[in-house]
C-alpha cells in the first residue's frame, strides 16, 4: 500500500517539505484548495524532489475550464518528468457560485464531460488529433500550432492520470467511467466503502466496459488517533471527534451516517452547527461513532488495523495525526503500511 502526506503550509516551504516527505519513504505528496492555489506548491515541490508523486487532492474542477486544467496539468506532468496526479473534485454549489463566481448545474455530467473534454485536448496535443470536441457544458473546437505544447515535453510517461473524489454514487460512478483512480473523502467508513462506494466504482467501470477494477486506484484518507502516550492519545481523541462532527453536520454527509443507522445525528449536528455550538457538536461523536470513523490506536497497532479495514480495497493511505511523534517510531509504521 502506498502512503501519502499532506504538502501543507507556506508555499515558501513546499520545496523543503516534499524533500522531508520524500526522504522518510512516503509515496505521494498531496495538496489541497485551501487558503491557497493548489498546483504553485506542486511546481516548487516537483523541482526539490526525484521520486515521490505529485497530486491535488483536491483541486476544484467547476472552478476552472477543461483547457486550464489541460495546460497546468500537461506542465506538472513535464516539470515532474511523470509524477504528477490531476485531482480533481466538484465542492458544493455555494462556493462554485457564491465563492468562484462559476456555473452550477448536474454535477455528476457535467464532471463527466470536463475529463472527456480535458483528455480530448490532451489527445490533440500529443496526437495531433484534430480538436473537435463539443459537449453540453464545454465546446473545444480550436487549437493552433502557436497555442499547442510539444509531444516530446512529457517523454514516455504521457499525460498525468486524473483522480477524481467523490461521496454519493452518481459522482463515485463518474469516476469509475471516465478516471484513472478514485479519491475517497476523509467522511468515510469501511462499511460506505464496501457497500456504496466499490459497487458505484464497479458500475462506472462496466460502463466504460471494463470488467474488473484492475489497476484503478483507490486512495483512502482515514482519521487516526494516536499518540505517544495516554495525554496525547486523549487529545487526539478530542480533536478527532471535532472533524468529525463538523463533517457529519453537512446535509451531503448525511448517507454516510444512515449506513450505520445515525442519520438523526447528522441532524442534530447541523441544529448545533447553525448555532455555532461547536464544542458541543464534538461532544455527539460518542466512542462508538469515533471508532467507526477512525482509527484508534498506537503507533505500532496503526497499521495492522489499516490493513484490516481497508487491505483489499484500496492501493494508497493517507492521514493526518495531530501530534508530534518519535521519528524512528514513526519510520517503523511508515515501512509498516507500505507492506500492506
Amino acid at each position: 500500500m502506498k502512503i501519502d502526506s499532506l504538502l501543507a503550509g507556506s508555499i515558501i516551504e513546499a520545496g523543503a517539505t516534499a524533500a522531508d516527505l520524500e526522504a522518510a519513504g512516503y509515496s505521494g505528496a498531496w495538496s489541497l484548495e485551501g487558503p491557497h492555489d493548489p498546483f504553485l506548491p506542486l511546481a516548487v515541490a516537483a523541482a526539490s524532489t526525484r521520486e515521490i508523486e505529485l497530486g491535488t487532492a483536491i483541486a476544484v474542477a467547476f472552478a476552472r475550464n477543461p483547457m486550464l486544467l489541460a495546460n497546468i496539468g500537461w506542465d506538472l506532468q513535464t516539470l515532474s518528468q511523470g509524477r504528477f496526479v490531476l485531482g480533481l473534485g466538484s465542492q458544493i454549489k455555494p462556493h462554485i457560485t457564491k465563492r468562484f463566481s462559476m456555473e452550477w448545474s448536474r454535477p455528476a455530467a457535467r464532471m463527466r464531460e470536463m475529463v472527456q473534454a480535458v483528455r480530448a485536448i490532451w489527445d490533440c496535443w500529443q496526437s495531433g488529433t484534430p480538436l473537435r470536441f463539443r459537449g453540453e457544458f464545454y465546446r473545444h473546437t480550436l487549437m493552433t500550432p502557436m497555442f499547442t505544447p510539444k509531444a516530446s515535453d512529457l517523454g514516455d510517461s504521457g499525460p498525468p492520470p486524473i483522480y477524481l473524489a467523490g461521496v454519493g454514487p452518481l459522482m463515485t460512478e463518474v469516476a469509475g467511467e471516465v478516471c484513472d483512480g478514485f479519491l475517497c473523502h476523509p467522511f468515510t467508513t469501511e462499511k460506505y466503502l464496501r457497500e456504496v462506494t466499490l459497487p458505484a466504482l464497479e458500475r462506472g467501470r462496466a460502463t466504460a466496459g471494463v470488467a474488473s477494477m484492475d489497476g484503478y486506484e483507490i486512495a483512502g484518507p482515514s482519521f487516526v488517533v494516536t499518540g505517544e502516550n495516554d495525554e496525547e492519545i486523549e487529545g487526539s481523541k478530542a480533536f478527532t471527534r471535532q472533524q468529525i462532527a463538523f463533517y457529519g453536520s453537512t446535509p451531503a454527509y448525511r448517507p454516510v451516517l444512515e449506513v450505520h443507522g445515525w442519520g438523526d445525528l447528522q441532524t442534530d449536528l447541523n441544529t448545533l452547527s447553525k448555532r455555532g455550538q461547536w464544542v458541543e457538536m464534538g461532544n455527539l461523536i460518542d466512542d462508538e461513532v469515533l471508532n467507526t470513523f477512525a482509527v484508534v490506536a498506537v503507533p505500532e497497532e496503526i497499521a495492522p488495523e489499516l490493513g484490516r479495514r481497508y487491505g483489499d480495497i484500496i492501493s494508497r493511505i493517507s492521514f493526518y495525526v495531530p501530534v508530534e511523534g518519535d521519528p524512528d517510531r514513526w519510520q517503523a509504521v511508515i515501512a509498516a503500511i507500505k507492506a500492506i
